[in-house]
């Protein structure tokens, strides 16, 4: 088994970016969703609202986060800042802690995607040394975790296998196989069935560990085009990613497993890398 990409999406639901390595830590991929949009009572903002946001493309440099469109000029976000209120938002039904970046953020955001119902939209980042918890139900005993602005948990994982079953039963109708990014997964691995990733508990390597948890049930998003935002095959994937996996007790299409940190916080892992499973 080898590591075939690394990805994190620093702001939830806008543009991703590749590495070659990247660190682990308790909350996910270093700089992965520490930043959300919001509306204008605080809740999250995504692609299911607005499919649009794919086509925000942001890049990290050694001092700021820049988010790129191609109808304005790029938006220099600082990864330092002086901003110390604290604003209450909110992920599906958790209330997370967050500092808002600013007025020109907010016009930015709104002259390259507009509204939404007629609310205005922000930028916020993660608030340092807020928790937000890994819902108990799926950890082994004892085990706690938490993350950023996922979902709902801090990583997750995707196989090649997978998505080459996928892409066939999807031709196999006369549909089009589909990239990777669609699913928008961290840490893609290259090896075993398809599939098989269902039936793992952990990954890792020397010095690190990941224990998968619960599977990851999709969503709309999966049918927007990542590099322009547009949805050209409504409901597919989802359709056929349900009559190739069902669950029987489980309502609803699944691909790749969301996972915590068991091990290596501060570990780099690189594309190429070699790992086991268990």
């Amino acid at each position: 088994m080898r590591i075939t990409q690394l990805n994190i999406y620093p702001v939830k639901s806008l543009g991703g970016i590749s590495l070659d390595a990247a660190q682990l830590t308790a909350e996910g991929l270093a700089w992965d969703r520490r930043w959300m949009v919001v509306d204008d009572v605080g809740r999250f903002v995504t692609q299911r609202q607005l499919p649009r946001m794919a086509q925000v493309r942001p890049h990290l440099e050694s001092d700021a986060l820049v988010l790129c469109h191609p109808e304005a000029e790029p938006l220099r976000v600082p990864l330092s800042t002086k901003a110390t209120e604290r604003l209450p938002v909110y992920v599906w039904e958790d209330r997370c802690e967050a500092l808002d970046e600013g007025g020109e953020a907010r016009d930015w955001l709104v002259r390259v995607l507009g509204d939404l119902r007629g609310s205005g939209l922000r930028l916020v980042r993660f608030a340092p040394n807020h928790r937000r918890r890994v819902e108990p139900d799926f950890l082994a005993a004892g085990e706690q975790a938490h993350t950023g602005f996922a979902d709902g948990y801090p990583f997750l994982v995707a196989t090649t296998a997978s998505l080459a079953a996928l892409n066939l039963a999807l031709e196999a109708s006369g549909g089009e196989a589909l990239p990777m990014d669609r699913f928008r997964p961290n840490i893609v691995i290259e090896g075993g069935e398809p599939f098989s990733e269902d039936g793992w508990r952990e990954i890792g390597a020397d010095g690190w560990r990941l224990g998968l948890r619960k599977p990851c049930q999709r969503c709309k998003i999966i049918t927007v085009d990542q590099q322009n935002g547009e949805i050209r095959h409504p409901g597919e994937p989802l359709k056929t990613l349900m009559t190739l996996k069902p669950r029987l007790a489980w309502k609803g299409a699944f691909f790749g497993q969301n996972a915590i940190l068991l091990a290596g916080e501060g570990t780099t892992i690189a594309v190429g890398g070699s790992l086991a499973v268990g």
